[in-house]
């Protein structure tokens, strides 16, 4: 069966005098499967984003749509990925929202005025219609993380990686981004400290530790309990 995301043994290090960030790590997301990584600041959270599109060296498998990670093959995966930077200004390189947005279809060879067409009604549906024609440096944090996540969705990648996508949004907004990411077909990996909103979002939960998975399961409540631990067992 194809899957959206496949590691196998993957360890990884920003630098090769530097210790490992991510430490043997394995799974598997199947098309469509929504799923959460939990875990403390420095668990490897964000490096097992930026690993699984080549953003930063590794050993071991890595597949996306069954797609090989490797340098020759790259853009192909990343053509099949909507990524979500926990820092949105790391991601809009544009002077307005609309042709930010574009940009992610006209790369991929979408004809200028299909993809404008595209980018309002992902904009629309994201409540940021009105900001089409905005510079991106007059918006506040979370109108950035929605501009952001527009240029993650209007593609309809088959596997989004998102990192922190609820932060600095209030619970309306919170809750209007999780009943959309819901009614996508897209798998999803999202890394986050926000487990009220995975929980309304993803349908299985791993914790990340010291760059390990502890934890892997499709109990939200057990997973509840479990980070509770945790934090309450860090904190002493």
């Amino acid at each position: 069966m194809k899957a959206a995301l496949t590691l196998r043994n993957v360890s990884a290090r920003y630098r090769p005098e530097d210790p490992a960030v991510l430490n043997g790590i394995s799974l598997n997301i199947a098309l469509g499967e929504r799923v959460a990584i939990l875990g403390l600041n420095g668990s490897g959270k964000t490096s097992l984003l930026y690993a699984s599109v080549g953003l930063m060296p590794f050993d071991g498998y890595i597949s996306v749509c069954d797609i090989p990670l490797s340098e020759r093959t790259e853009r192909s995966v990343r053509n099949h990925v909507g990524f979500l930077f926990s820092v949105p200004d790391d991601q809009i390189l544009f002077p307005s929202v609309i042709d930010d947005v574009v940009f992610t279809m006209e790369r991929r060879g979408i004809p200028h005025s299909e993809a404008c067409i595209k980018a309002r009604s992902v904009l629309e549906r994201l409540g940021i219609a009105r900001l089409a024609s905005h510079s991106p440096h007059r918006l506040s944090h979370g109108q950035l993380q929605r501009v952001a996540l527009a240029g993650a969705l209007v593609a309809e990648p088959p596997l989004l990686l998102l990192d922190e996508p609820s932060t600095a949004l209030d619970p309306v907004g919170k809750e209007e981004l999780a009943g959309l990411l819901v009614s996508l077909n897209a798998a999803m990996l999202i890394a986050t400290h926000d487990i009220d909103f995975v929980r309304r979002v993803c349908q299985r939960f791993i914790v990340l530790d010291d760059g390990m998975i502890a934890k892997d399961t499709s109990d939200s409540e057990h997973i509840t309990s479990y980070w509770c631990h945790k934090a309450v067992r860090t904190c002493r």
